[in-house]
């Protein structure tokens, strides 16, 4: 997990995916603070590439630190909001 921070777009992603209906644009109206957001709007906003993107969004999901979910031809990606407060609790404890 601690790995996965340490990229500074991959930590803005998770920041994204905090509040994603302030910081993306809707996706064929999926809903995206129960279904997530496209890896399209994902890599609009970092401005990169979407195998950058999608390089980092697994990354993220490799730590457990989101969720996906394929509907049709895309796949969502949200927080996993569970394993955040668990790591937040291991570093309150912890350190």
């Amino acid at each position: 997990m601690f790995k996965a921070l340490s990229n500074e777009s991959r930590l803005q992603i998770l920041q994204w995916l905090k509040e994603p209906e302030k910081h993306f644009v809707p996706h064929e109206g999926v809903d995206m603070t129960t279904i997530g957001v496209c890896v399209s709007q994902v890599t609009e906003k970092l401005n990169m590439t979407q195998s950058t993107a999608s390089q980092y969004l697994s990354i993220l999901q490799r730590a457990g630190l989101i969720r996906t979910e394929r509907i049709g031809k895309y796949t969502y990606y949200k927080r996993d909001e569970e394993k955040i407060r668990e790591l937040a609790a291991f570093l309150n404890q912890e350190l």
